[in-house]
């Protein structure tokens, strides 16, 4: 898997994290260190952003909850991942960046058609 680009506007990018459970990530264009160091419209647009893939990503694939994180460590500019989590996927109730406790198999639904109806859901 590839980290696919799923939406792309002037000020931001979304992306798809390559794993075996629904997981974007959204990024700033311009590389801001901090969510406070952002413009307070662009972090306005972030957080909207948030709010509609979160939204879709519940309707679409009913997961048991919604992981957000925004460590920025590694990659030191601001990005946050919005991941939905199952009691029965690989890692589930622990973080995914933590100890595998199983190996999943889950039935999700076509994630082409998730990744259209963000894309429409962001373009409106």
């Amino acid at each position: 898997m590839q980290n696919l680009i799923i939406y792309e506007d002037k000020q931001i990018l979304v992306t798809q994290e390559p794993s075996d459970i629904p997981w974007l990530k959204i990024f700033t264009k311009q590389p801001y260190k901090e969510l406070g160091d952002i413009p307070k419209q662009l972090r306005l647009r972030l957080w909207e952003i948030y709010d509609m893939i979160e939204y879709e990503m519940k309707a679409y694939y009913n997961p048991t909850k919604i992981n957000m994180a925004s460590f920025a460590n590694k990659l030191p500019r601001v990005h946050i991942h919005v991941i939905a989590r199952f009691e029965e996927d690989s890692y589930f109730p622990n973080t995914v960046w933590g100890e595998k406790l199983r190996e999943a198999k889950l039935e999700l639904p076509d994630e082409k058609e998730f990744f259209k109806r963000v894309f429409v859901a962001l373009n409106d």
